[in-house]
C-alpha cells in the first residue's frame, strides 16, 4: 500500500487467522484503546473486531484501498457491532483538518507507506491532547524478504528506526519487542518469510506453537528481541 491506491498484498486473510498474535499484542494495548479511535489501513477490519470494545466511543476505520473499504462495509452491515465503526475510504486527506482522536493506530500498516516519516507528522496533527499513537510494524531490515516484497513493504524496522519516523513532539510511552520465537525461527529457516505467499500451515505453526512460545520468552527476555515492534507515543497535554 502506498499512501494512495491499491493494497498489493494478498495475506489478509490468511492472518486474520493469526487469532494468538492479534490477542498477544492486543494485551499490551488493553489501556490505550480509548475513546475516540482513528484505525488507519483497517483492510478486512478483523483488527477492528478484535479491540473495538466498551472503552471506544467512536472507531473510524481509514482504508486507501476502495476494494478493501467496501467489502470492510460489507462486513459492518452483515455482522452489526453495537458501535459499528465509521468506514471512510482514502487517507489522513480525506479526514476534515479538524478531526481529532483519542488514539490513531497503524496496525501492520506504515511499513507499506513510501514517506512513513510525512505520514506520522500528519497523523500527529490528528491527535488530542493527551491522544496516543499506536504503531505494530515488523522488525529488522536484515529479515526483508520475498514476502515483505510481494505485499509491498518498504521497510522493516528497528526500534530507533521506528522512533526515529515518529514526530519529536510525541512522547515515547513503549517501545518494545514481540515474537522472540518467531524471529529465531526466521533467522534459523525462514519458515514464515522465505516465500513469496506463506501458506496456511506455516502461519497455523508460527500462531498456533511459536507465538505462545514468544508470550513467555518476551517477558524473560525484556521484550528487547522480537520480530515485530510496537511502539506507543502520546502527544503532549498542551497541544491544545
Amino acid at each position: 500500500m502506498t499512501a494512495e491506491g491499491a493494497y498489493p498484498g494478498t495475506e489478509l486473510d490468511l492472518f486474520a487467522q493469526a487469532i494468538r498474535w492479534k490477542q498477544y499484542w492486543r494485551r499490551h494495548l488493553t489501556s490505550v484503546i480509548r475513546g475516540t479511535v482513528l484505525e488507519v489501513g483497517a483492510g478486512l477490519g478483523s483488527n477492528t473486531s478484535l479491540l473495538l470494545g466498551p472503552g471506544v466511543k467512536r472507531w473510524v476505520c481509514l482504508e486507501p484501498d476502495v476494494g478493501l473499504a467496501a467489502r470492510l462495509l460489507r462486513s459492518v452491515r452483515s455482522d452489526p457491532l453495537t458501535s459499528a465503526p465509521r468506514i471512510v475510504a482514502g487517507t489522513l486527506t480525506a479526514l476534515s483538518p479538524t478531526a481529532r482522536f483519542d488514539v490513531i493506530l497503524y496496525l501492520d500498516v506504515l511499513e507499506h507507506i513510501a514517506d512513513d516519516h510525512a505520514e506520522l507528522a500528519r497523523a500527529a496533527r490528528h491527535l488530542r491532547a493527551g491522544g496516543a499513537l499506536v504503531v505494530l510494524a515488523p522488525a529488522h531490515p536484515w529479515l526483508f524478504s520475498p514476502f515483505d516484497a510481494a505485499v509491498g513493504h518498504h521497510r522493516r524496522y528497528t526500534r530507533a528506526s521506528l522512533a526515529d519516523a515518529v514526530p519529536a513532539s510525541l512522547v515515547t510511552q513503549k517501545l518494545i519487542y514481540l515474537d522472540s520465537v518467531g524471529l529465531c525461527a526466521s533467522l534459523g529457516n525462514r519458515l514464515l518469510l522465505s516465500r513469496a505467499h506463506p501458506s496456511f500451515g506455516q502461519i497455523a505453526f508460527w500462531d498456533r506453537v511459536l507465538v505462545p512460545c514468544s508470550r513467555q520468552l518476551d517477558r524473560l527476555l525484556g521484550f528487547r528481541l522480537g520480530k515485530s515492534v510496537l511502539g506507543v507515543w502520546r502527544a503532549p497535554r498542551e497541544i491544545e
